[in-house]
């Protein structure tokens, strides 16, 4: 299983509304692919000082199903018109334990 990560800090004046517009875009795009085995989406609990405003896990099969879900023309088009005008965002991809066969799996 492969996991992608995002963080999200919105712009300082970005929008209560583009945010939630943001959240319901991503939630039916995830909903929409066949390719996503399961995901997360969550704005920050306001725990610590500091934190990313949103987190988004996506986890997925394989390394070509994660290249289909990042050209998938609704993510280009969320994350283009969307979340980087807005927003700094920071990702990761990391293969989750307990998944033989995939070509860099982690130590144990």
């Amino acid at each position: 299983m492969l996991r992608h990560v995002v963080l999200f800090r919105w712009n300082e004046g970005t929008e209560a509304a583009h945010v939630d517009r943001v959240e319901a875009e991503l939630r039916a795009m995830l909903d929409r692919l066949d390719i996503v085995r399961a995901w997360s989406l969550g704005r920050d609990a306001g725990l610590r000082d500091g934190n990313a405003d949103m987190a988004l896990v996506v986890d997925l099969d394989e390394v070509d199903a994660f290249r289909r879900y990042s050209a998938d023309a609704g993510h280009q088009r969320i994350l283009n018109e969307l979340i980087l005008p807005a927003c700094t965002r920071t990702g990761v991809q990391f293969f989750t334990r307990g998944n033989p066969g995939f070509p860099r799996e982690p130590p144990p």
